[in-house]
């Protein structure tokens, strides 16, 4: 499937880590772009805190105690790993959480909902089930499979729609405005601007800001020197200021100093 996308690398602390992703079974694709599994043993050292730059997606998160659903979070995303634990996701295709929210998924924006107030059941139960699977990574997926397939909502075709457009911008690197999009997708500004806050939860000038984003950080973990001014204008900017703004809001550091620390 291809590394993880969005992890910022800071320096490296000690403890043992694991980190899977996991397709999805055909019968839940349509909505489910990926599994994904983390595990940590920090017993004795630091608590560590990584980070992730935000994806245009919702995520279901299980651990032993609670199962939550991420909107779209427009900041970092930190959480604190202390001890021995791990997490299983699950990340929804751009849209694919709509059929389940039964809303427009903006509403989720920069929230985090439980499994009772979406699916109207406490999380025990989910929780327990994947807890007893243990390190069995398929075993504990199926769980969370079967608990998603027996909720499954009706089919609705614009998900489709939606996915395929963010799919376009996560790979086509020329994309760096919304005008790129449209007659490609035969869609208006106003009509897709709708449709990505509907089904997205946010509009796809955010959402083609983050994948470039994105491609910025992994030029920079792959170390080198970089033109800045080049690569400004590369991603639609109009000055190599504009950009170290964003940069900066976003990551926490300006570019050079995100350089300069994985160097």
């Amino acid at each position: 499937m291809g590394p993880p996308r969005g992890l910022l690398k800071h320096a490296e602390g000690p403890g043992q880590f694991y980190h899977a992703r996991i397709a999805p079974a055909p019968d839940v694709a349509s909505l489910v772009q990926h599994f994904w599994i983390v595990r940590w043993d920090l017993r004795g050292l630091e608590s560590q805190r990584p980070e992730t730059l935000p994806h245009p997606n919702v995520h279901l998160v299980i651990d032993r105690s609670e199962a939550l659903v991420h909107g779209i979070h427009t900041g970092r995303f930190t959480r604190e790993l202390t001890g021995k634990g791990g997490v299983l996701g699950v990340k929804f295709r751009p849209g694919g959480f709509r059929p389940f929210l039964g809303g427009s998924v903006s509403r989720m924006r920069n929230r985090t909902a439980t499994l009772a107030s979406i699916f109207d059941e406490s999380s025990d139960a989910l929780c327990k089930a994947v807890e007893e699977a243990g390190e069995n990574d398929e075993r504990a997926i199926a769980v969370v499979q079967q608990f998603l397939v027996r909720r499954w909502p009706d089919a609705d075709p614009l998900v489709d729609r939606v996915a395929k457009i963010a799919t376009d911008i996560e790979q086509d690197r020329s994309v760096t405005r919304v005008e790129d999009l449209l007659e490609r997708h035969a869609i208006t500004k106003r009509s897709i601007q709708r449709l990505f806050n509907e089904y997205v939860g946010i509009g796809p000038k955010w959402v083609i800001n983050r994948y470039r984003m994105h491609e910025v950080v992994e030029r920079l973990n792959a170390g080198g020197q970089v033109d800045w001014l080049a690569l400004a204008l590369e991603l639609g900017y109009f000055d190599q200021a504009h950009f170290n703004r964003d940069f900066k809001a976003l990551i926490g550091r300006s570019p050079s100093e995100y350089a300069a620390l994985r160097r």
